[in-house]
């Protein structure tokens, strides 16, 4: 079996990046929208078909199932629809090599002679560009030698097509989060005291802060939403940490800090819904998982979304649980479990920690 070399990068196309001195407009377009451009003759085709299976894909781990992200056919005949075409913020261009229409031709003529005989031999079908026409873009060029091969490779590569952008969706919603306010007081006091922090939104208060476990929430009358974190030390290893471990964890810990305004009321997992566990893929030493699901409120009729993160720092033998959910009956939930996955990939863990020389140390003494 031919192995595919996905999202190789291009030397023969050379990048803008949005830096000091790009004076390009910034793109249009929601973070979750993706403009996909093909020949109109080809939007029932398979490769169309693959792409709404990958990036349209439905997220189960919501009360009420929404696409993972919002497609919208296009196609383009004249310089100036194609103009329009490149001013947007996600853009998907799909089509085999050397057809009849100018979907195709505009994909022929971007590629290389050396990329697009890579094409022919197989080698190689996912391009993506980053900024190419207007700053804060991700555009994915996907071509093969005919449909049905290109659909195949977009099948067989979904994980890491989709990953590609939403690590690019999660800078974006980063920054946006934090550029209407941001308690960097609190994530330092975290820091400080406990040795890990996250990056806090500015309405976010605090309601519990305890020797190992603190919890923040952000009230709104239509949407009430909170974050807690947990800790131990002396973790020697990690082999235990699996789908089942974490799960169980939650439970017990939101059993007391979660609680709700019944008496004996308080939030646990939803497991007649689905439950999704991956390991986070990050560029520091931490080990990382995140979990997303639904939580339910017991003897109560409440529930909603939750993202979970379980972090193993294996050079302070601490372990970590920083959880995201909400409450909000009346509001689509995928824009706020995106956010939720992107403020929890700001945590840090302090790799110069030493419990014997902070006052954690006394707490757990005492």
């Amino acid at each position: 079996m031919k192995i595919y070399s996905l999202l190789i990068p291009i030397a023969f196309i050379i990048l803008f990046t949005a830096c000091e001195g790009d004076y390009r407009p910034r793109s249009i377009g929601t973070v979750d929208e993706i403009y996909v451009v093909m020949d109109s003759t080809e939007w029932n085709s398979d490769t169309a078909m693959a792409i709404r299976e990958t990036f349209g894909r439905q997220i189960e781990t919501v009360p009420t199932p929404e696409n993972a992200y919002t497609l919208v056919f296009k196609d383009f005949n004249t310089n100036d629809q194609l103009d329009q075409l490149q001013e947007y913020k996600n853009v998907i261009f799909a089509s085999p090599l050397n057809q009849d229409h100018t979907v195709s031709q505009f994909v022929t003529g971007i590629l290389s002679d050396d990329i697009k005989q890579r094409v022919r031999n197989e080698e190689s079908f996912a391009f993506p560009l980053s900024d190419r026409w207007v700053r804060d873009q991700w555009v994915l060029i996907l071509t093969s030698v005919s449909d049905d091969a290109l659909a195949q490779k977009i099948r067989n590569s979904e994980e890491s097509l989709v990953s590609h952008l939403m690590k690019r969706e999660f800078e974006r919603r980063i920054e946006n989060i934090y550029s209407r306010g941001e308690q960097v007081a609190i994530a330092d006091s975290l820091w400080e005291d406990h040795g890990w922090k996250v990056r806090m939104q500015h309405d976010y208060i605090q309601v519990i802060d305890t020797t190992n476990a603190v919890m923040f929430r952000r009230y709104l009358p239509d949407n009430n939403r909170w974050m807690w974190a947990w800790w131990k030390n002396d973790v020697q290893e990690a082999d235990f940490i699996d789908p089942g471990w974490i799960n169980a964890t939650r439970d017990s810990l939101m059993e007391h800090l979660a609680q709700g305004e019944r008496e004996g009321s308080y939030v646990t997992t939803d497991y007649r819904r689905p439950l999704e566990t991956k390991e986070i893929d990050r560029e520091d030493r931490l080990i990382g998982y995140e979990t997303k699901g639904l939580w339910r409120m017991t003897n109560d009729f409440m529930g909603g979304p939750f993202v979970h993160f379980t972090f193993y720092d294996p050079e302070t033998d601490r372990l970590f649980m920083v959880e995201y959910a909400q409450f909000a009956p009346s509001v689509n939930k995928r824009r706020f479990v995106r956010q939720f996955q992107a403020m929890g990939r700001t945590f840090e863990s302090d790799s110069t920690w030493n419990r014997t020389s902070r006052g954690e140390q006394l707490s757990e003494a005492q």
